[in-house]
């Protein structure tokens, strides 16, 4: 489990400022993590040496670009271990990847009436796309329920399978309650039936390994910024049968093999769902964040981080008043609290003037929220440049904010 924190925080410029005269303890990753010197370089380097629009140019700064932009294709596949580039699609985010699928999928592949299978905890990313195909082509949703603890049963989401059902789309790990879904399990059911399924893998990539191949997934999103890359940039796996099938969610430049005015053909895989000009400078910066990931190693990473949310589950649970929310024995770099007769918003600010950064409100899952009855929480979400010490302060700040009430 042994980390040098201490060297991997000298990556992050950002953590050694301070707050309001206080040290900053970043407890936000959840909604966004911070960027290691090599990624900002990346980002400069580009700019500063190669800097052309990709695919279309002969010239040498453009076949430099283009180079960097698939290179960067390539390392994506290769950290979920897809079993082609053509299979990894370049978007704005995980929640432009949903909106892609979602859009292409509804208007492809159902009729109104047929149904797509969500659950309570989901992310208003993955629950607004699906609305607003349900406006427009007729499908219609089917939501499965939390059970207690803030957790998913397999068995509820067969049960919620008919023979109209044509898409399982699930959050691989909860962005509020940090529940570890069994989505290998939900996956197979899905087949079991012929349904595909989609991985919302958000607040989860970062975290821990994730094999699409043996995970078997039709469709996995993600965003750049949540694992140490610039914001802007997502990606949308796609087992290559299924982008085969869907037709193109945007039309413009790129994405097409030929144009007239009577009839266009679209370009091949993955191609043919990037219109436009692609952000190739975030998306080299992106594979520059998932090689100094891999340089810590997942796996180390993983065990570090559920130390981290062991410890402060731990230490947090002492403090009179506390309620964690989100309890389940699956769980990943996120805690979620209440603490009794101190709304949310104002712990959070206080806690700010404090130093100390921790999300507040209802996290874009708002009909969570309506489930479990309650308007919103504080929550704490940790990355492998936290410590102790910090989750520590993190503590004696509630405390002291708690004495005030």
């Amino acid at each position: 489990m042994y980390l040098n924190i201490e060297k991997i925080r000298k990556d992050f410029p950002i953590l050694a400022q301070n707050v309001y005269g206080k040290p900053l303890v970043y407890l936000d990753n959840a909604a966004t993590t911070q960027k290691p010197l090599s990624v900002i370089r990346k980002i400069e380097e580009v700019y500063s040496t190669i800097n052309a629009n990709i695919h279309r140019g002969v010239h040498h700064l453009s076949q430099l670009a283009t180079e960097s932009h698939e290179e960067a294709r390539k390392t994506v596949q290769r950290y979920i271990h897809a079993s082609s580039a053509n299979e990894i699609v370049f978007t704005h985010g995980a929640t432009e990847s949903i909106n892609l699928v979602a859009g292409s999928f509804c208007r492809s592949q159902c009729k109104p009436g047929d149904e797509i299978i969500i659950t309570t905890m989901e992310h208003h990313a993955n629950i607004i796309p699906w609305q607003i195909q349900r406006d427009i082509t007729g499908v219609e949703l089917k939501i499965v329920p939390i059970i207690e603890k803030g957790e998913i049963h397999v068995e509820d989401i067969e049960e919620h399978i008919s023979s109209r059902t044509r898409l399982i789309s699930i959050a691989h790990v909860s962005n509020v309650l940090g529940t570890v879904n069994p989505v290998a399990d939900v996956i197979r059911l899905g087949h079991n039936y012929n349904v595909p399924v989609l991985i919302d893998a958000a607040q989860s990539v970062q975290h821990f390994p994730i094999d699409v191949q043996t995970l078997d997934c039709d469709f996995l999103v993600f965003s750049s910024h949540k694992m140490y890359g610039p914001t802007g940039v997502g990606v949308l796996y796609g087992k290559e049968i299924w982008l085969d099938k869907l037709p193109p969610y945007q039309g413009g430049g790129e994405m097409i093999a030929h144009v007239t005015f009577e009839k266009t053909t679209f370009n091949g895989l993955p191609f043919k769902f990037e219109a436009g000009t692609p952000d190739y400078v975030g998306s080299t910066a992106l594979g520059e964040a998932i090689r100094y990931i891999e340089n810590i190693g997942l796996e180390n990473i993983r065990r570090y981080e559920e130390h981290l949310l062991c410890y402060a589950t731990e230490k947090l649970s002492q403090i009179e008043g506390m309620q964690i929310i989100g309890t389940s024995e699956h769980k990943s770099s996120v805690l979620s609290f209440l603490v009794k007769g101190i709304h949310p918003y104002d712990m959070g600010m206080l806690l700010d003037r404090l130093g100390i950064a921790v999300r507040t409100g209802h996290h874009c899952a708002q009909p969570l929220m309506d489930a479990l009855g309650i308007e919103g929480t504080l929550r704490a979400s940790f990355a492998f440049y936290n410590t102790e010490e910090e989750i520590d302060a993190l503590a004696a700040g509630i405390e002291k904010v708690a004495k005030m009430f």
